[in-house]
């Protein structure tokens, strides 16, 4: 029971932290007004209050274009561009940039055949690590698209996410990620160290 009083003091404390973060802001960077780039924005305020906040997580609207992907997917990707665009030109201007990597994903891939106006969700998927520190580039192989190498119509996966947490977690934050992804995974070298 003092637990449990504890985490909601706790959770009150954070609370009112929280709401010096908007006090402090201050970026001549103009944000879109849609919801991701809000939100964006709403992490450079927190991180420019220097609370010690380690990790953000966000979502972007649906992705879940079963139909109507082509005109659907241009919109979403130029919405995607200019947030994270926004959230590193505010990061740079504050000097932050260094210090954040911005990773990309879905939480499935897509089929690779379309079922008329849209695909439907499939096995593998792709990843993006997006920052200064960030050595861009194509890492891992790129599934073969060959029928005869899919997986019930789907990429065949080639790459364990694991890897992915593990150079983030080892080569940026300088944690050792055994623990936290559950054992030993192949990392890339995207970060520039």
């Amino acid at each position: 029971m003092d637990y449990l009083g504890q985490t909601g003091l706790d959770a009150l404390k954070g609370a009112d932290i929280l709401k010096v973060a908007p006090e402090m802001y201050s970026s001549s960077v103009e944000y879109a007004a849609t919801p991701l780039a809000q939100k964006f924005r709403g992490i450079s305020m927190v991180l420019q209050a220097n609370l010690g906040t380690r990790f953000f997580y966000t979502q972007s609207a649906s992705w879940d274009t079963h139909a109507s992907q082509m005109p659907g997917h241009k919109g979403l990707w130029q919405d995607a561009a200019r947030s994270v665009s926004d959230f590193f030109a505010d990061l740079r201007e504050h000097d932050m940039s260094d210090n954040v990597v911005l990773i990309m994903f879905s939480e499935f891939g897509r089929r690779v055949v379309d079922n008329g106006s849209g695909t439907d969700h499939g096995a593998a998927g792709v990843a993006f690590a997006i920052g200064d520190t960030v050595k861009g580039g194509h890492y891992s192989e790129y599934p073969s698209m060959k029928k005869e190498d899919l997986q019930e119509g789907d990429l065949a996966p080639n790459y364990d996410f694991r890897g992915f947490y593990s150079t983030l977690l080892e080569d940026f934050m300088h944690l050792d990620p055994t623990e936290i992804v559950g054992g030993s995974f192949e990392k890339l070298s995207f970060i520039n160290k």
